[in-house]
């Protein structure tokens, strides 16, 4: 099964963010603890494009039900595949420590463009699937999630059908689909829609 290609991973908008800004922003980095004695912290990377810390000289922390705070950044470098950042405004362990868990966030209008057939995990999520089937199209679902597995990455579908095995309806169904270029034929982040055409053993093996 050939890998369609690399999904372009970086934070989706936080929900802990107010409605307001909710959807204005992406996590880069979660802030682990300090790092040094003048204020520097380390955080763990949330993005495929590690690059972006290199330039990166304003930022927002992220509280939780506050709106994303400001910041300048003094400096950044890498240690042991994590991120050390320094902001002016932090000098102290102290001050640093008072960061621990924060995310470290940049406007969603600032993505680093991704080469042809490369797709962002935020934009894929929310896409119409529709199934090709003998020259006709019929709903699938809504993606909700996209898997990691080390290899090609799964679509993870909440089915349009209620579950015929299940007359209380308790609950949607859920399909997991590799994102591959044999079975996504066809895909439009813009659009909203991932038309499939999966070999039958892929629906029999879903439940």
């Amino acid at each position: 099964m050939a890998h369609l290609s690399r999904i372009g991973w970086e934070g989706a908008a936080l929900e802990t963010s107010p409605d307001q800004d909710r959807n204005q922003f992406q996590a880069i980095a979660r802030i682990v603890r300090a790092q040094g004695r003048k204020g520097e912290v380390i955080a763990e990377i949330l993005t495929d494009f590690p690059g972006r810390f290199e330039e990166l000289r304003r930022a927002y922390l992220e509280r939780t039900g506050q709106a994303p705070e400001p910041v300048a950044v003094e400096n950044t470098w890498f240690h042991k595949g994590r991120v050390v950042l320094k902001f002016s405004e932090v000098n102290s362990i102290d001050e640093a420590e008072r960061l621990r868990g924060l995310h470290v966030l940049i406007p969603r209008e600032d993505p680093i463009p991704l080469p042809a057939h490369q797709y962002y995990v935020r934009d894929l999520k929310g896409c119409r699937v529709v199934r090709q089937h003998q020259g006709k199209l019929s709903e699938v679902g809504i993606v909700t999630e996209v898997e990691p597995t080390g290899g090609v990455e799964l679509l993870r579908v909440t089915l349009n059908d209620p579950d015929p095995d299940d007359p209380s309806g308790s609950g949607p169904r859920e399909m997991l689909i590799p994102f591959a270029q044999d079975i996504c034929t066809r895909i439009d982040p813009e659009a909203k829609i991932i038309v499939i055409d999966p070999p039958e053993d892929l629906l029999d093996l879903n439940p």
